[in-house]
């Protein structure tokens, strides 16, 4: 049993935190925020993440939750878990990280600080720096996280692999021993390599992402099915199906992050990163074509009712953060739509004004023109059915997600758009032709 230290209690401290103690560790949890530490002493979870709160209650004797970071002074591992969000330049903002070497209390033995948080690369040259002024002795390592929300303890218990960079190599065969029982590859490399591993590792599935959709637009522009075309192109084994899904863009914490502050790292060195800039814009530009998409059906969208499905950045989470949602409810509202949001766990406090939240999807669709998928909730799969028809005043369904079958909701009356796939004509006074 390993005593380990996290600092912060968000998404990813908590996670960690949770599956570290179902490993067995002892481990105690800082925030600085009173309501959230509260809440996870009371044995609440303060987000929507499948497994955590089975997690938390199996292993209370082994977790502790303070604001005291005195109470991390008997640790030996002190992993930072806190948000590194984008400044106005792109840049990932430091100042959660510094204010945790800041706070860092003191020690009664050497521990090793442990970077889970994403950051640029180098930053573990500059961390090790400021411990070093200010007389620390503490190890560094860069262990990066490779989460995905909706399936975070899966991800972390079974791991495709686990990267460890280390200024001393000791330090990180302490880290790797902490992973000891799970069955994974361990990348084992420099600081410098493991920060960039995470960066282009998700460098990697955003353009997987914006190439899939940028051939869902060439094939609605040709008639061909971006669902066939995906399932052939991922049959190849040099290539595979993941990440090969065309929709409304990506979105969340890490993706759009990520890609802002890889494009200014390299920035910064001196290159022009052209490929992740058209990454970017294909996302950016995907979410507004669902706008077109409705003006084709409907003409203008002034009072126009639009349901939007779905609007945390993908199921299984609450998590709204740079969510597609956000940007249709906002293009909607400036082209004078009405426009109800619904979703089984966000609670959409993040959409822009104006946007009618509702408990049902029966509520939402009422009296709508259009129904928008925005996020593939299974209990969307059903939509087109002869309830929803009736409650429609116009049946139009816009699949962002891909996530129905054509000729099954045309059959039963709907018209049916989605992403990349063949069309229909729409009727002369700009109303969708059931």
């Amino acid at each position: 049993m390993a005593r380990v230290g996290i600092f912060g209690a968000g998404w990813v401290g908590l996670v960690t935190g949770v599956a570290f103690a179902e490993l067995g560790h002892d481990v105690v949890v800082r925030d600085v925020l009173p309501e959230k530490i509260e809440a996870l002493n009371r044995g609440e979870v303060p987000f929507h993440e499948t497994d955590v709160p089975e997690l938390l209650a199996r292993n209370r004797e082994r977790l502790t939750f303070t604001l005291d970071a005195g109470k991390l002074a008997d640790r030996r591992f002190l992993f930072v878990c806190v948000d590194t969000p984008p400044t106005s330049s792109g840049d990932a903002d430091l100042s959660r990280v510094w204010s945790v070497v800041d706070q860092l209390p003191e020690l009664e033995r050497r521990a090793i600080l442990v970077m889970k948080s994403t950051v640029p690369v180098g930053t573990g040259e500059k961390v090790r720096t400021g411990l070093e002024q200010r007389g620390l002795e503490i190890g560094y390592v860069s262990n990066p996280e490779f989460l995905a929300e909706g399936t975070a303890v899966r991800d972390f218990m079974k791991p495709d692999r686990i990267a460890i960079g280390a200024f001393d190599p000791a330090d990180g065969d302490a880290v790797a021993e902490l992973y000891a029982s799970l069955d994974a590859p361990v990348v084992r490399c420099d600081v410098n390599s493991a920060e960039m591993i995470k960066l282009a590792a998700n460098a990697a599935l955003m353009t997987r992402i914006s190439f899939i959709n940028e051939i869902a637009n060439v094939c609605e522009a040709t008639g061909a099915d971006v669902v066939k075309v995906a399932e052939g192109v991922g049959l190849d084994r040099r290539l595979g199906p993941h990440f090969l899904r065309a929709g409304i863009g990506y979105g969340g914490s890490c993706f759009p992050k990520d890609s802002l502050a890889l494009k200014q790292l390299a920035s910064n060195s001196g290159y022009h990163f052209q490929l992740l800039a058209a990454v970017i814009e294909v996302n950016e530009l995907q979410k507004r074509r669902v706008i077109g998409k409705l003006q084709r059906h409907l003409g203008s969208l002034r009072d126009r009712k639009v349901a939007l499905l779905g609007l945390a950045f993908k199921p299984n989470t609450d998590d709204m953060r740079e969510a597609p949602s956000i940007v249709l409810a906002g293009r909607l509202l400036a082209e004078g739509a009405e426009v109800r949001g619904w979703d089984p766990v966000a609670d959409g406090r993040a959409l822009p004004e104006g946007v009618e939240i509702v408990r049902s999807v029966v509520d939402a669709v009422r009296g709508a023109d259009a129904a928008v998928i925005v996020t593939e909730w299974p209990e969307l799969r059903e939509l087109a059915s002869a309830e929803t028809r009736g409650l429609m005043a116009n049946p139009l369904i816009v699949d962002g997600r891909n996530l129905l079958d054509p000729d099954t909701v045309r059959e039963a009356g709907f018209v049916y758009e989605g992403i990349g796939r063949p069309g229909v004509e729409t009727g002369r006074n700009g109303e969708a032709a059931a």
